[in-house]
């Protein structure tokens, strides 16, 4: 009665004294029997999980770390309560943001550029990049450190950022991703490590690095652009390879120095800290699915077996995500200006030590436009004297084609007769009808030199001239409500010019030429005048510069072989020199004796036969 009244007093409930013993009972229980469990499970890591978390970590190890409060891989507890944060750092030239889910770089903008659009460039954007690191654990479990949070901590060295990445597994225990970001450029390095890994990491299995990339379009043209698109990599030193930019593709390749996933004129390359076996890289087309506007040339991605250093993973890369200019290329190390294709042997050399020196040399102090018409007309004037040869052979041959007519008709039934006739011809008018061919082999490593060069000169990027807007890309003037196969959907006038250009300097060249009426042989005509057409056809599509180039240059040609047939050579004054080495006995060469002596043998060979 007395404690009733108590209770009354002080306004207390009978149910809240026995709720408060309840919880004191509920708390001295969990002391009891929960934490002795606690601590049992912390000294004996195999029974920290029970048969049936252990049957869903094998399942789905993701859900078990990321979506539990505390859990692990191989008995390690992991905070798993770490929500995915961005970090943004930025430099004169890129801005970089992370992302603690993965510990990665999820975007990359470029500074100074802007994409076809007149946009924001991005390398990577909205998840079209992926690095992980892959390994299998001594218990058969997989992981990649895209599935976990990581932690962060930023410093700055100087002037440079530093950001460390990190997967806590337990005190001593860890993986990290670490960025150093300098004040300016475009190479960062990226360095790898692992911590207290060695008894847990599977040693028959390797720790692979994966990189992953679907290439954004960058280009109005996005069938040009997927053609400089591709997969490079140094490996044995210089030696470099590509994988096909025209079809999917893969490979296998040892002793491997850094990997270039190229987007024409824009490139991401990773410099490994020593060379690496057995990685494996493949390419794959994305475009041809997507349409008109298509927003992806490519698929790249390597799987990348990192060497480790006392079963732990300790690799220093480096990683390059910026312009494929060779102007800025060659200022890091590693010799990655070879991702970009100058051309394979002596054509790439004219590229890399005439061609790109002299248009860099000359974009300093003109426009782009004017830049490609003088080192044009620098072209010209160099391979002017091969050019004025070749005029006046084709002037000798004009002068003694009635004679040649003529051989031909009276000997129609002799071939070997015929030939012998006419060298002899030859010899004594000295004219070289071979001289004929020595302009298109001259100019053959120039001109492939040049189409290799104009795709890739950076220089032109976004350049224009006159009515064309971009010099790297193709020039219009019409939209077309259809598309042409081999042409395309557009009208390009500079090949179209180019192709006029073609047409004169064909005839005009064909003109001063003795034209084959041999039986057998191709109608040269019909050929050289079918080129302007699939020149046409084939550069409509191309560069607008190496069109204005080709324009540009027969222009020329034309202007330098009419100067030298109405002001250099007097052609009357051949005609007497030929009636007078006609007179002169002559003396064959070596070329001439052999030739002689293969017809003479011929013509035995032919009466042999006919004999039997």
């Amino acid at each position: 009665i007395i404690l009733k009244i108590k209770m009354e007093e002080n306004k207390l409930d009978i149910y809240q004294i026995i709720g408060f013993l309840f919880l004191i009972a509920a708390v001295f229980y969990w002391f009891n029997v929960t934490i002795p469990n606690l601590e049992q499970n912390a000294i004996e890591e195999k029974e920290i999980i029970s048969k049936n978390q252990d049957t869903e970590i094998n399942k789905n190890p993701i859900k078990d770390i990321n979506e539990v409060v505390s859990s692990n891989f191989n008995g390690i507890l992991i905070d798993s309560e770490l929500e995915s944060e961005e970090i943004v750092i930025e430099n004169d030239d890129v801005i970089f943001k992370f992302n603690t889910k993965g510990g990665s770089l999820t975007e990359l903008q470029l500074k100074d550029y802007v994409d076809y659009k007149g946009d924001d460039l991005f390398l990577i954007k909205n998840d079209n990049q992926s690095i992980s690191l892959n390994f299998n654990l001594k218990n058969g479990n997989k992981i990649n450190t895209s599935d976990y949070n990581f932690t962060y901590e930023m410093e700055r060295q100087g002037k440079i950022n530093v950001l460390k990445m990190s997967l806590i597994v337990s005190a001593d225990q860890s993986i990290s991703f670490e960025y150093k970001i300098p004040k300016s450029g475009y190479m960062i390095d990226f360095n790898v490590s692992s911590s207290g890994f060695s008894s847990l990491i599977d040693s028959n299995s390797n720790v692979n690095l994966n990189w992953s990339l679907d290439a954004f379009r960058q280009a109005k043209s996005i069938d040009y652009e997927n053609r400089y698109s591709q997969l490079m990599y140094q490996y044995d030193g210089d030696d470099t390879d590509y994988l096909s930019s025209y079809s999917d593709s893969d490979d296998n390749e040892d002793s491997v120095s850094w990997i270039s996933y190229g987007q024409h004129f824009f490139n991401s390359i990773l410099v490994l800290d020593s060379p690496v076996n057995n990685v494996q890289f493949e390419s794959k087309k994305l475009f041809e699915d997507q349409g008109k506007e298509a927003m992806f040339t490519k698929n790249y991605s390597s799987i990348i077996p990192l060497n480790l250093l006392g079963s732990e993973v300790n690799s220093q890369l480096k990683w390059y995500f910026g312009p494929n200019d060779y102007d800025i290329l060659k200022e890091y190390d590693n010799k990655i200006y070879d991702s970009i294709y100058f051309g394979w042997g002596i054509f790439g050399m004219i590229n890399r030590f005439i061609y790109f020196p002299f248009f860099g040399f000359l974009s300093k102090y003109f426009s782009a436009g004017l830049a490609v018409i003088l080192m044009t007309i620098a072209t010209r004037v160099v391979m002017s004297p091969v050019t004025y040869k070749t005029y006046v052979s084709q002037a000798r041959m004009k002068v003694i084609k009635p004679e040649i007519t003529e051989l031909n008709e009276k000997f129609k039934n002799d071939a070997v007769k015929r030939q012998q006739e006419t060298m002899k011809l030859y010899n004594k008018a000295g004219a070289n009808p071979l001289l004929g061919c020595v302009p298109a082999l001259l100019q053959l490593p120039v001109f492939y030199a040049l189409f290799c060069f104009f795709p890739i000169a950076f220089q032109l990027r976004g350049k224009s001239f006159l009515w064309a807007e971009d010099l790297s890309s193709y020039d219009t003037i019409a939209e077309l409500p259809f598309s042409i196969p081999f042409y395309g959907d557009h009208i390009s006038l500079l090949p179209i010019l180019a192709s006029i250009a073609i047409f004169f300097y064909t005839k005009m060249s064909s003109g001063a030429q003795m034209q084959t009426s041999q039986p057998g042989m191709p109608n040269m005509k019909f050929i050289m005048y079918l080129m302007p057409v699939m020149m046409l056809f084939f550069f409509n599509n191309y560069a607008s510069a190496f069109s204005l180039y080709y324009f540009i240059s027969n222009i020329l040609t034309i202007l330098i072989m009419i100067s030298i047939k109405y002001f250099i050579i007097d052609e009357e004054k051949i005609k007497l020199q030929v009636q007078e080495n006609k007179k002169k006995p002559t003396k064959q060469n070596r070329f001439q004796r052999k030739m002689q002596e293969m017809m003479e043998e011929a013509e035995k060979q032919r009466k042999l036969q006919g004999k039997k």
